[in-house]
């Protein structure tokens, strides 16, 4: 039974993958066109809650408790996991190239590995290693960095900040649900996170800027709303309940490390869509990140790391480590 549930997550892991990876070539239109960052995430994340409300709503029925006990997480989910991963990946790209911004990005496996590492003292599985470096090494060649010998400051701080979203956002998506179905974890999120993008905007953090011209995509010219339209259904409402729902089966650890196929399918989709070119290369760089999945699933679930902080671990828990999937919560006095 396990084993069927770790293959079904896997399989809505690499759907969720995919989904994302349509993001990057639609977006850049927009961007192009003179839309800002802080606009298209906002528009996106609005479509994407507003196709999901049906299916939250219809898995909440009998569950609305379940809700504001879980409130720390929704908030997480939308401020980290939408918002900021968004936001900061597509500042970094304005600043920096984007094979370099996407390769600080997807570190975030890399960083999960790490804390697991330092929290427990317990250095990770020889599997896990090996998984690591041959996905790192994939992944430099599917996105083949730019040389620059001088990066913006400003560019590569939003990078990293764009990696440490993401990897929080893996951490709350693998919490345990005490009840709240993945759906209404997607859901929520979504919704709350154009009103957080609305709330920077009027504080003069990000500008907010749309534009109704057309934008160039496959040689031809289409209306404004057909790449959000596509951004909104596939790479948010469908990609993030399914990235969510992946997590929760898998943990964060092999969900992130299935989350770097994101690369691999923005790549495809550019190469169909913009006409980028595939090189032998990254195909190579595919392959590698797929034997780096395979290496970290082979892993005993022996240290995943989990995060239990806020209300929803009950009163002064504190994070805790779980081994064999146990979560253990430890009090905190004065």
């Amino acid at each position: 039974m396990q084993q069927r549930s770790s293959r079904a997550g896997l399989a809505i892991a690499v759907l969720a993958a995919a989904s994302f990876g349509f993001s990057g070539p639609f977006v850049k239109p927009l961007l192009e066109a003179g839309w800002s960052p802080s606009a298209a995430v906002a528009v996106r994340a609005a479509i994407g809650a507003v196709v999901l409300a049906p299916l939250a709503l219809h898995s909440l029925r009998g569950r609305w408790a379940t809700v504001w006990p879980a409130r720390w997480r929704i908030l997480g989910m939308a401020v980290l996991g939408v918002v900021g991963t968004q936001f900061f990946y597509f500042a970094a790209v304005e600043r920096i190239p984007v094979g370099t911004a996407i390769l600080i990005e997807y570190m975030a496996p890399l960083v999960l590995v790490g804390v697991a590492w330092v929290v427990t003292r317990r250095m990770p599985q020889r599997v896990v290693l090996i998984g690591s470096v041959s996905a790192f090494a994939g992944l430099i060649l599917v996105v083949s960095p730019s040389g620059a010998s001088t990066l913006d400051p400003l560019g590569l701080a939003s990078a990293l900040a764009a990696m440490l979203c993401c990897a929080a956002y893996f951490v709350i998506a693998a919490r345990p649900t005490a009840g709240l179905p993945p759906l209404a974890l997607a859901g929520l999120g979504l919704a709350i996170a154009p009103f957080v993008l609305a709330l920077t905007s009027l504080v003069g953090l990000a500008p907010f800027q749309t534009t109704t011209a057309d934008v160039s995509m496959l040689d031809t010219l289409v209306p404004w709303w057909v790449p959000l339209l596509v951004v909104g259904v596939v790479s948010t409402a469908v990609s993030y309940a399914a990235s969510i729902t992946a997590t929760s089966m898998l943990g964060s650890r092999l969900a992130s490390f299935v989350g770097l196929l994101e690369v691999a399918a923005a790549a495809v989709v550019a190469w169909l869509l913009l006409g980028e070119v595939l090189t032998l290369l990254q195909f190579a760089g595919a392959v590698l990140i797929l034997a780096g999945i395979a290496f970290v699933r082979s892993a005993k679930p022996d240290a995943e790391l989990a995060v239990v902080v806020g209300p929803d671990a009950g009163p002064g828990a504190t994070a805790g480590v779980t081994h064999r999937g146990r979560i253990r919560r430890s009090s905190r006095v004065g």
